[in-house]
């Protein structure tokens, strides 16, 4: 008996030491205070939610800057997202796993395969897309586990959203510092990068190698941060799927900015202090009334000091390595078309009352000789309008004055047939999913195409983390290639690796395009004259 009582002695003093080894790893020192994750898991890796990177942007912090987190005493859990920020629901293919919605939602997210502080691996800091009204760091599709599982750490990061992120105001600029107001979203995403500058070697994360990406607004975002001189020294590389800056959610003059937020105040019959004093429930609903205008990005002179454009034209963003492209269907016919028939003569017609004397230049780029081509060419006019251009005349600018090699993409992969148990869901106009019946349910058009967003499952590896379609092992192919290529370049700046097609920058080589689909291959670039064309008639 005596033994027996010794032995089970002995395992609950090793496991009690187990324990604590485990708990200890989990632990991680920064700034702030001590956090304590999850891990390690069965993976190897250690995860760290819910992080705070400034202070909750409420009461009198709501549309300020964000600022430094107060320190904290004892030990924080950091086991589960935080609140993702305030928003709409707006877009069928997002769901969360954030707790719940709050205006405190400025916590950022961490995976690491890192078994200590000295290993300095390479880091990722992913912007979500959402058109800045909508999206979350905790949505599956940007789970970090997968990339961590190729030596990277891996982060998300919440930031503020439509009225809350970008109000504008005459009163706001007059209370600060810098004379500007507006773009808390951009400042945010800034707050993180410095944020994992100062603490990402207790991850086991590299400050010096911080590769930055996002999708839809979160490319814009990535474009934004290179242009800025807050974040630009703050940056090893940055990736972009589908939008910049310079075209998708431009930034307009603060003055104009300004303008737009007395009118919603005064909408209101109020001013700051009472807009200070409403309820973020309140603030939400009334910036989502219909006739509203959107808020977005000015250039404000401190984020900014000059326009986007400016900056990457004179070359004075940030000399990184640029991996960036667009999907082969980012928006269909109905861009262009409307509700009327896709034919040729439906084409030419709403080519012309698009462009007017320039409507032949426009037809001799997006050829129609027949209704198939019409079809085909308003789906890709669509696409370059809604976000193609923009993101094609980063890749242009970044080519010509960021002095680093750019590498550019074209996505081209359709997505799987959804799964049964979808039932009468169909297809949004831009990736998501809408689900019921009514009008709010008319299915769009057949895609043609890699619809947008379609490619985010596949480049950081999370196919299996979407329920929603039937992935084949074609799509798991795609996506192993598309991975990869990401995987490298924020290991080293340079996509390629072994096994993989060899990916020539835009000025090295014959075949400057990278198709990314079941067979991956390197392509010429064979729609230079349309964005030529576009960019002219962007600049009249």
């Amino acid at each position: 008996m005596r033994r027996n009582r010794y032995r089970v002695l002995c395992v609950t003093l090793l496991m009690t030491m187990s324990t604590a080894s485990v708990l200890a790893a989990d632990r991680v020192k920064l700034a702030g205070g001590t956090i304590e994750g999850t891990g390690p898991q069965a993976s190897g890796l250690r995860e760290f939610k819910g992080i705070p990177f400034a202070q909750p942007p409420v009461g009198s912090l709501r549309w300020s800057p964000p600022q430094p987190v107060k320190k904290w005493s004892g030990v924080r859990p950091a086991t589960a997202f935080g609140p993702r920020c305030m928003q709409q629901s707006l877009f069928g293919d997002m769901n969360f796993r954030s707790n719940g919605m709050s205006e405190d939602c400025l916590y950022l997210n961490v995976w690491t395969p890192a078994k200590s502080a000295g290993e300095r691996l390479p880091v990722l800091v992913y912007f979500f897309g959402g058109g800045f009204v909508a999206g979350d760091g905790s949505e599956p599709r940007y789970d970090g586990a997968s990339m961590a599982r190729k030596g990277i750490v891996a982060i998300t990061v919440n930031y503020r959203l439509g009225v809350f992120g970008f109000l504008a105001h005459p009163d706001l600029t007059r209370e600060s510092a810098h004379h500007a107001s507006g773009n808390y979203t951009l400042l945010d995403q800034s707050a993180a990068l410095v944020w994992v500058r100062q603490n990402i070697a207790a991850f086991g994360g590299d400050p010096r190698k911080i590769t930055i990406a996002g999708e839809s607004a979160g490319s814009v975002a990535v474009s934004a941060q290179m242009a800025s001189p807050l974040s630009r020294d703050l940056i090893s590389g940055a990736i972009g799927e589908s939008g910049s800056i310079m075209g998708a959610l431009p930034a307009v003059p603060l003055a104009d900015a300004e303008e737009q937020g007395r009118k919603f105040a005064a909408s209101l019959g109020t001013d700051i202090a009472a807009l200070r004093a409403m309820t973020a429930a309140q603030l939400l609903e009334a910036a989502s009334k219909p006739g509203t205008p959107r808020f977005g990005p000015a250039i404000d002179g401190y984020f900014f000091p000059e326009s986007p454009l400016a900056i990457f034209t004179a070359g004075k963003q940030a000399h990184v390595p640029l991996l960036a492209g667009w999907n082969s269907e980012e928006m269909n016919a109905r861009g262009v078309l409307g509700r009327d028939e896709p034919n040729r003569e439906n084409f030419e017609k709403a080519v012309g009352r698009l462009y007017g004397a320039d409507a032949a230049a426009v037809l001799k780029e997006y050829a129609a000789g027949t209704n198939e081509e019409a079809l085909q060419s308003a789906t890709d006019l669509a696409s370059d309008r809604f976000i193609a251009f923009s993101t094609w005349k980063w890749i242009e600018l970044s080519g010509k004055t960021g002095g680093k090699p750019v590498y550019r993409y074209y996505y081209s992969r359709p997505r799987a047939p959804m799964t049964p148990e979808m039932g009468n869901a169909t297809p949004g106009l831009a990736g998501g999913v809408i689900k019921g019946t009514g009008p709010a349910a008319t299915p769009a058009p057949p895609a043609r195409g890699a619809v947008h967003s379609a490619e985010i499952e596949y480049a950081m590896g999370n196919l299996d983390t979407n329920k929603v379609y039937q992935w084949t092992a074609e799509d798991h192919k795609v996506s192993s290639v598309m991975q990869d290529y990401f995987a490298n370049f924020i290991r080293t700046g340079n996509p390629n690796g072994a096994g993989s097609p060899e990916w020539h920058s835009t000025s090295d080589g014959a075949l400057p395009v990278m198709r990314i689909d079941v067979e991956t291959r390197a392509e010429a670039d064979r729609r230079r004259g349309r964005y030529l064309l576009l960019d002219r008639l962007a600049a009249h």
